[in-house]
């Protein structure tokens, strides 16, 4: 049988042991709340990152948007012309674009852009932008009818090939323009032709399509903030 002095040994011995493990795990747990707190302070930071970002382009949109209106206030209502907050500037005068199923720029057009690109041009490659300017998109869009198309499917096709070929020709017109020769470098990487088909019509309140609306060219400007937003969350990833 155990004697006293020796019970006393083993309970001492046992609770030396539960010391030892209530330290570690209290230990542990100190260094989890750390970590934790370190955590929630970078992805605070991250946050505060993103939000600063969001505001950041909101801001230069904003300007961008103003600068674009001062420059041509006095010219969209005789080219047919609106600018959106967005920053999408969209001809809408379909007479003067393109003949009917053609590619080719019509005389008038042409004439439209000569006056309307370079200065364009010139605004969007202001230090305060062209660094922060992910693409500038020459959208085509399309009505959704083709006359002789045997269904929708090819409608939409053929539109398709159309709205291409108008915004490669448009594109290939502005990059000749003698004006623009010097940011021709800064334009091959950042101006695209992109076809839509009929994929964006124009419909009135009651939700039915307008033919003439539809058929436009847009210059869309895209700034980099989701690039900017993404790689932020990259690095917040666990």
């Amino acid at each position: 049988m155990l004697n006293e002095s020796q019970k006393l040994d083993d309970s001492q011995d046992h609770e030396g042991h539960w010391v030892a493990v209530s330290d570690l795990m209290a230990g542990l747990m100190m260094v989890f709340m750390l970590v934790s707190v370190v955590f929630m302070i970078n992805v605070e930071t991250e946050r505060d990152k993103i939000r600063d970002v969001a505001i950041l382009y909101d801001q230069l949109r904003t300007q961008l948007y103003k600068d674009l209106q001062i420059e041509f206030a006095d010219d969209m209502a005789r080219w047919g012309a609106e600018l959106d907050e967005d920053l999408a500037f969209r001809f809408n005068n379909t007479d003067v674009l393109f003949d009917k199923g053609e590619a080719e720029l019509k005389p008038e057009f042409q004439s439209i852009l000569n006056d309307f690109f370079p200065r364009y041009v010139r605004i969007i490659t202001q230090p305060q932008y062209r660094d922060d300017i992910l693409e500038v998109r020459i959208e085509g869009h399309t009505s959704s009818g083709w006359f002789g198309a045997r269904s929708d499917d090819e409608a939409y096709i053929l539109n398709m090939n159309l709205s291409q070929e108008r915004t490669r020709s448009t594109l290939a017109y502005v990059l000749g323009l003698p004006p623009v020769i010097g940011d021709n470098d800064w334009l091959k990487q950042n101006l695209t032709a992109n076809g839509l088909s009929s994929a964006k019509v124009v419909r009135d309140s009651d939700g039915v399509e307008l033919g003439s609306a539809s058929r436009r060219v847009e210059f869309r400007v895209r700034t980099d903030a989701e690039g900017r937003i993404a790689t932020i969350l990259d690095r917040v990833q666990p």
